[in-house]
């Protein structure tokens, strides 16, 4: 079937599900989440795989083997579609892309390329259009100065910081949510954040570490 959007049930269920994250709550409407949820990001990555590449939607068990919080179940269903990722839980729509945590060869080659005079502006500039979106770069485990071997008054020092970088938009709950819009809305976000993408492949690459 052709992807129409999330239905109201979507966002009733996972509200609910943040007020009873249990066993219980789940069985009792785990068909809301197969037909409600599930179908319509399963027909969205359907409309988008041949376009941006190979996806995958994330099982919605939560690990808890290291975690101190044991609820069993995430609060969003999310996906990965390319190199970009969806996200849909009862406070809208949300999308990222980009490499969210760098192995230590990509780190290296990633700070190395923010300092070089033209690779680094060229960051800055992808950045700065992205934002013109309304999207935001955000960085993971950012360190509080910088890395060491840099100055600490460089002028990319911000980017320097960071260990992963992801562009990333959320969208509150509208009315288009439970429209066959909801794709386009996704299409735009993935071909605005091309140019971080692009960046990223060239500069810092997949790692080489094994298991990677």
């Amino acid at each position: 079937m052709a992807f129409q959007g999330w239905p109201e049930e979507a966002l009733d269920f996972y509200d609910g599900l943040e007020a009873d994250n249990s066993r219980t709550y789940w069985q009792a409407h785990k068909e809301v989440y197969e037909t409600c949820v599930l179908q319509p990001m399963a027909e969205l990555l359907a409309e988008l795989e041949p376009v941006y590449g190979e996806t995958k939607i994330y099982r919605p068990y939560r690990d808890l083997r290291f975690s101190k919080d044991k609820s069993p179940y995430k609060t969003a269903i999310g996906a990965h579609v390319g190199e970009g990722y969806v996200q849909l839980s009862a406070a809208g729509l949300a999308a990222a892309r980009g490499i969210y945590g760098m192995a230590a060869d990509q780190l290296e080659r990633y700070r190395e390329a923010v300092a070089a005079d033209r690779t680094g502006a060229a960051l800055e500039d992808v950045v700065a259009r992205l934002r013109t979106h309304d999207i935001d770069v955000r960085g993971r485990d950012s360190l509080k100065r910088a890395p060491r071997g840099y100055p600490a008054n460089h002028s990319r020092v911000e980017l320097l910081r960071h260990k992963g970088l992801v562009a990333w938009r959320e969208w509150p709950v509208e009315p288009w949510l439970g429209t066959a819009g909801a794709r386009q809305v996704i299409s735009d976000f993935l071909a605005a954040t091309e140019p971080l993408s692009e960046w990223l492949a060239r500069n810092v690459g997949p790692s080489d570490a094994p298991g990677r």
